[in-house]
């Protein structure tokens, strides 16, 4: 079995200003993709808003040198990550259907993206 993680992306300003019924949608999607999923579900979450992170950069001078710690993302873009799940699963082909079940693949203002996580050994 393989891991995979599925990052949902999304217009954050989008989904503040969402209506009752499409925030209804999503939440169904994801109940739906839970319970297909099942214990393939490894982890998942909702994160805060982009507002509240802190990113650690290097500064480049050097392997010894303190990060440059700041407030907010890494960088600045229309779709921020607003949630994920790491699975497990036979194959990507797998991991596609049942990402499936979520809304955020039918709507224009977000998507998912799914990566294999590399095995050591």
């Amino acid at each position: 079995m393989a891991k995979y993680m599925l990052l949902i992306y999304g217009d954050e300003q989008r989904w503040e200003t969402m209506s009752a019924a499409e925030s209804a949608e999503i939440d169904a999607g994801h109940v739906a993709f839970q319970k297909r999923a099942g214990s393939r579900i490894l982890a998942s979450g909702q994160l805060e808003p982009s507002s509240t992170a802190t990113t650690l950069r290097g500064t480049g001078t050097g392997t010894g040198d303190e990060p440059a710690v700041t407030d907010g993302p890494f960088l600045e873009t229309k779709e921020v990550l607003g949630g994920f799940y790491l699975l497990e699963a036979t194959d990507l082909d797998e991991v596609v259907a049942l990402s499936r079940e979520l809304a955020e693949v039918r709507h224009a203002h977000s998507g998912v993206e799914i990566k294999p996580l590399v095995h050591h050994g």
